[in-house]
């Protein structure tokens, strides 16, 4: 399966009956009962600390040494600001944190292709990579180099510190939380009905998103890109990779969803992490709207910093695609699914500098479909070759027919659950919602305080009977 970064271990997620019912509890309640600002973020730190290690015990050592490092060496580069030594600091964040990250993500790989192109026999370890690895380590990388812009103070107390870094909400999952974004809420956060209400009904949409929509179209997916290639079809092909496509924005963006929910319910106030990137008109506009906050980090991080489009802006943006393909897996086809995103923004630049055109929305949209299911392909490789053979047998390579009978059974079966994945890619609730504020805004105002809140348990019910007679519900970006 694409993705897979040598996870093991049982860990605590949240579309679990485990977490809903007993983790979450117990975090609110002790969260409401303790009465100060700092037992609060006390009791935090404690489930934080228990979710992470719930499946790997032995690397919240690894979290503390990252949370510790950054939060001395960033109070170094505030106390010697201007001076040779904050740069030295930030240099040696710098290496700690993307040294740990290469050695536990991308060492095998490094040392596999030495082998290969040398013809050596290098020991290769199989590490058993870190849950959430890639995404705490931005996250403290983007604080360091904050503190050195000076966009934001260091932090004084260590305690507060661990608590950004560790909050269980995003640790694993994403959405990357810049320090700075959440500063006001870690030092001055406060309960609000209208808080709690909105994270309650964030986390229910994503719940239901994760075990009624990705993971029936996971499942529906994988019987097509993992089953014998000798009976596919040419349709059967496209149909596969559509599911794949609606499965992987419904796993990752329902993540997004209830790790928004999750931190509104607690006073933390996240930005969105997707923006419906199905309904772009090019490769640039998917990428303003898929994982955002990635898009953000390698833009503001690596991008801008290394000149943008006024300096080498070729390299520039072929080096941030390179690294956001490298991001997601230590394998060749990652860095493939990169380097064609990067390539397909590279021409749309082009033909609009050149030529002054951009493509109406119906061709837009037409093509952003065709390039973002012909990148599916790339992605879902890993080190198997499924997606090589899909691809080619979506384009007709193989003699392989344009339909068949197993096709025919599984649209039959499967079209309800298509067609509920469709819609739930489209933005018609929030234009609704919108038209409503303006037009009804008390009736909008009933559903956030009432009838929401209703309906939000109710699709937490279902996704309880959901999840009890199922047993695929894995979330693919834990792998990375």
């Amino acid at each position: 399966m694409a993705g897979d970064s040598n996870h093991r271990g049982s860990h605590l997620v949240f579309s679990s009956l485990l977490f809903l019912y007993i983790f979450l509890p117990l975090c609110l309640a002790f969260y409401f009962l303790v009465p100060l600002r700092s037992w609060k973020n006390a009791v935090l730190i404690l489930f934080s600390l228990i979710f992470y290690a719930w499946g790997e015990p032995v690397f919240v050592v690894l979290l503390l040494a990252s949370s510790l490092v950054d939060y001395f060496l960033a109070r170094v580069i505030e106390r010697h600001r201007g001076q040779v030594l904050s740069k030295i600091a930030v240099g040696l964040s710098l290496s700690f944190n993307l040294g740990v990250l290469v050695l536990f993500k991308y060492s095998g790989f490094f040392l596999e292709n030495i082998n290969l192109t040398f013809g050596l026999s290098l020991p290769i370890v199989e590490f058993h990579l870190p849950l959430g690895i890639s995404f705490y380590t931005f996250q403290t990388i983007s604080y360091v180099i904050d503190v050195y812009r000076h966009e934001v103070p260091a932090q004084k107390h260590y305690p507060l510190y661990l608590l950004y870094l560790s909050l269980f909400h995003q640790l694993v999952a994403g959405p990357i939380v810049r320090y700075k974004d959440v500063e006001g809420d870690i030092r001055h956060r406060l309960f609000s009905w209208s808080d709690m209400a909105y994270g309650i009904r964030r986390f229910s949409y994503g719940l239901i998103k994760k075990v009624l929509l990705a993971n029936t179209l996971g499942e529906v997916a994988a019987r097509f890109l993992q089953g014998d290639a000798s009976v596919q079809s040419i349709l059967g092909s496209w149909w596969a990779i559509l599911l794949f496509a609606l499965q992987i924005f419904f796993d990752f963006s329902a993540y997004s969803d209830m790790a928004i929910g999750l931190g509104r319910m607690f006073g933390f106030h996240y930005k969105e992490n997707f923006n419906y990137p199905y309904i772009a008109r090019s490769a640039t506009d998917f990428w303003r709207r898929w994982h955002m906050s990635l898009g953000s980090f390698f833009r503001d991080y690596v991008y801008i910093p290394l000149g943008g489009n006024r300096k080498r802006g070729i390299f520039n943006l072929f080096l941030v695609w390179f690294l956001t393909g490298f991001w997601h897996g230590a394998h060749w086809n990652f860095i493939a699914w990169g380097l064609y995103y990067g390539l397909l923004i590279f021409l749309e630049r082009w033909v609009t500098k050149t030529f002054k055109w951009e493509a109406p929305a119906p061709l837009g949209h037409l093509y952003l479909i065709l390039i973002t299911l012909v990148g599916w392909n790339l992605f879902y490789l890993d080190k198997d070759v499924s997606g090589f053979i899909n691809l080619g047998q979506m384009f007709g390579f193989g003699n392989v027919p344009w339909v068949n009978e197993a096709l025919s059974l599984q649209v039959h079966q499967n079209i309800f659950i298509l067609l509920l994945g469709l819609m739930a890619a489209l933005p018609w609730a929030p234009a609704l919602r919108s038209r409503w504020q303006i037009r009804r805004p008390g009736l909008v105002q009933f559903w956030d305080q009432t009838l929401g809140l209703v309906t939000a348990v109710g699709l937490v019910g279902l996704s309880t009977l959901l999840l009890v007679g199922s047993s695929y519900n894995p979330f693919l970006y834990f792998r990375f």
